[in-house]
């Protein structure tokens, strides 16, 4: 069965919707990464959303995380409309990846607590229940199928997805609105600080010189469904998808790559193809030590002298955990559909000091002067790799016509 995927809907520092998203990928545009103060008094560079470009939400909890959600959604009610009308709302399953549990409200609601002894009024637990952005979307939609949440660190979207593509093929539903949503908040990212995760600049994937992730705030949404939902959007399916789960460290990945290997050769043997059918790769190139190092094993396991084009665009969106794998995945989407029928293809370029860091293989990274002219960009793979090894990869395509 093949397993449709929407146009996406796309909110980020980076892009308030596709055209814009896509336009900083290829300048390689980074100025919606600064520098913020935490409630500890600590600085980072982060890829945050200016709350003043957004609106207060529909939920019955209006929080910064609702909103960038809702934002994103807005750009695919009409798909969310018509797999309604096409399949009926108790045949549309709901699958969200996210690691925030309402830490707004939390935060604010234990600072009164510590200040008066009791929390607000108005202060319910549910806002910081995992399942709440998931439940706003069934709610605010009336969907009433399947409603899931993922929350595998940086591979929770791309989890989302795989379960919603198998909710569909198993007949528990129809269609399924996918994605994820994060927010780089105080506390994210003192967490990610005491790990000394975080770099003091901006991320400098698989560089020598890389020290560390810059997060960020974004999300992404599909409508998944058994049959294409608009005929004016390009064909796009889902190929493939694979996992795996190395367990290696609470936090490190497997330095071999062993884990990330088994995930690209499961979703490479889903979706039938082999590694050289692979048009661009969208690495998930964190910018720490043992992530970049480990993935450019994987990959040059995988595709071995066939140079795969490939980047990492963490340096233009943040790291924006638990939405990541749908936001990359979007960027996949993006980087076929952008490129029909252009003799010339452009790939979202790697943005980086250039410095190789010769312990590790050396990868095809685009750059502003790729030359793809003799590129059709109709496959692409994303990967997601999670702490605890919690691995997954996403292949998408262009149907034949």
């Amino acid at each position: 069965m093949k397993i449709y995927l929407s146009k996406p809907g796309i909110f980020s520092a980076a892009g308030k919707n596709a055209q814009d998203f896509w336009a900083s990928l290829i300048k390689g545009d980074q100025s919606g990464i600064k520098r913020y103060e935490t409630f500890s008094g600590s600085t980072f560079f982060a890829a945050r959303i200016d709350e003043n470009t957004l609106t207060p939400s529909s939920g019955r909890f209006d929080m910064k995380i609702i909103r960038i959600e809702e934002a994103a959604l807005r750009q695919i009610e009409d798909s969310i409309e018509k797999a309604k009308e096409k399949y009926g709302e108790k045949r549309i399953a709901v699958c969200v990846g996210s690691c925030d549990n309402g830490t707004e409200f939390s935060l604010a609601g234990h600072k009164k607590y510590f200040e008066n002894g009791a929390f607000p009024e108005d202060y319910s637990i549910e806002m910081q229940g995992a399942d709440y952005v998931s439940t706003f979307i069934s709610e605010k939609y009336s969907l009433s199928g399947s409603v899931c949440t993922f929350s595998t660190a940086c591979s929770s979207s791309a989890g989302a997805i795989i379960k919603a593509a198998e909710l569909i093929k198993s007949g528990i539903c129809d269609a399924a609105v996918a994605g994820g949503i994060d927010i780089a908040s105080d506390t994210t990212l003192d967490g990610f600080a005491s790990l000394e995760a975080i770099s003091e600049k901006i991320t400098n994937p698989f560089s020598k010189n890389r020290s560390g992730i810059t997060l960020g705030d974004g999300a992404a949404f599909f409508v998944l469904s058994k049959e294409p939902l608009d005929n004016s959007f390009p064909a796009i399916t889902l190929l493939g998808y694979g996992e795996s789960c190395d367990a290696h460290h609470m936090t490190s990945p497997d330095p071999s790559g062993t884990g990330a290997k088994k995930a690209i050769e499961k979703a490479l043997a889903n979706a039938k193809i082999t590694p050289e059918k692979v048009d661009y790769v969208n690495l998930h190139g964190t910018g720490t030590k043992f992530n970049d190092s480990m993935e450019a094993i994987a990959i040059n396991a995988v595709f071995g002298n066939r140079k795969v084009p490939c980047s990492t665009t963490k340096p233009i969106t943040g790291h924006t955990l638990g939405a990541a794998g749908a936001l990359e995945l979007a960027i996949c989407q993006l980087a076929i559909t952008e490129n029909r029928g252009k003799t010339a293809p452009t790939l979202p370029p790697q943005i980086w000091d250039g410095v190789f860091d010769n312990d590790m293989p050396k990868l095809n990274f685009a750059s502003k002067n790729s030359n793809l002219s003799d590129n059709k960009i109709k496959i692409c793979l994303s990967n997601s790799f999670a702490f605890g090894g919690a691995n997954a990869c996403l292949v998408i395509g262009l149907e034949t016509e």
